[in-house]
C-alpha cells in the first residue's frame, strides 16, 4: 500500500539575476508503507528541497504530493503542519536540537507537536539509543554521534508512518556512521515507519535493497546549484 504517492512535481527557485532556476522535476515517485529506500545524488542537485517539499516545509510550484492519504499541496500550512507532525519524523542532516533544552527536554519537545508529551516513551527512547545516563546533559555536552542519536530519538518518539532522514551521517566518522544507520534503520523497522533516506555515501547506499537516484527521478538534475 502506498503511504506516499509523487506526480509531476516541479520546484524552481528565482536567481539573483531574476531567473527561475529549476531544482526538482519529478515526475512520479512511489514509497510503500515500512518500506527503506535510499535517495542518491551529489551536493547540489536539490535532495534536501524533495525532502522539504514532501514534508511540506516547502511548497512546489506544480504537481501532487499524496502523503498518507493527504494531497500535500493543496494543504494550507497550518494543515501542513499538523499533517506533518502527525505523519512525519525528520532528521536533519545538522540535528536542529535546540541548545538551550537537555536531551530528554529536546525530545519531549518534538513529541508536543504531535500527539503530547509522553515522558516514558521518551526516556525510554533514549536508552534505546544509547543515552540513559545523558537525559539531563545539553547538545554542547554531548559528541556529535550522541547528538544525532538525541536527534534519531526526537524523530522516532511520534511513532511516525514516514521518516525522512538528510545525509544522516554525514557528519560522522566511519564508526559512528554505521551504528547510526542501522540504528535509524531497526527503529523505523521495529515501529512499522517508512524510512527515505538521503546520502551520497556509496557504503550508506550499498546497504539499501532499493535504492533511486535522483538524477534518474529528476530531470531538474542537471543544475549544480546547492540547495
Amino acid at each position: 500500500m502506498a503511504l506516499l504517492e509523487i506526480e509531476n512535481l516541479r520546484k524552481s527557485f528565482r536567481t539573483p539575476y531574476g531567473e527561475f532556476l529549476p531544482v526538482v522535476d519529478v515526475p512520479g515517485f512511489r514509497l510503500n508503507a515500512g518500506e527503506q529506500v535510499a535517495l542518491s545524488g551529489p551536493s547540489g542537485t536539490g535532495k534536501t528541497t524533495f525532502l522539504n517539499l514532501i514534508a511540506g516545509i516547502l511548497t512546489g510550484d506544480s504537481g501532487l504530493i499524496l502523503l498518507d492519504g493527504q494531497n500535500m499541496t493543496t494543504l494550507s500550512e497550518p494543515d501542513r503542519d499538523r499533517h506533518r507532525a502527525a505523519v512525519i519524523g525528520y532528521i536533519f542532516q545538522t540535528f536542529n536540537l535546540l541548545q538551550g533544552f537537555t536531551c530528554l527536554e529536546n525530545v519531549l519537545l518534538g513529541m508536543s507537536f504531535g500527539p503530547g508529551a509522553d515522558r516514558v516513551r521518551a526516556r525510554s527512547l533514549l536508552e534505546r539509543v544509547g543515552l540513559g545516563d545523558r537525559l539531563d546533559y545539553f547538545p554542547r555536552q554531548l559528541s556529535t554521534g550522541q547528538q544525532q542519536r538525541v536527534a534519531v530519538a526526537r524523530a522516532l518518539a511520534n511513532r511516525p508512518k514516514l521518516v525522512l532522514a538528510d545525509e544522516p551521517t554525514g557528519n560522522l566518522d566511519p564508526t559512528n556512521a554505521a551504528q547510526a544507520l542501522a540504528l535509524i534503520r531497526e527503529l523505523c523497522a521495529e515501529q512499522g515507519s517508512a524510512l527515505l533516506l538521503v546520502s551520497h555515501d556509496p557504503a550508506v547506499l550499498a546497504s539499501f535493497p532499493r535504492r533511486e537516484s535522483l538524477a534518474t527521478l529528476n530531470q531538474a538534475s542537471r543544475t549544480e546549484v546547492a540547495l
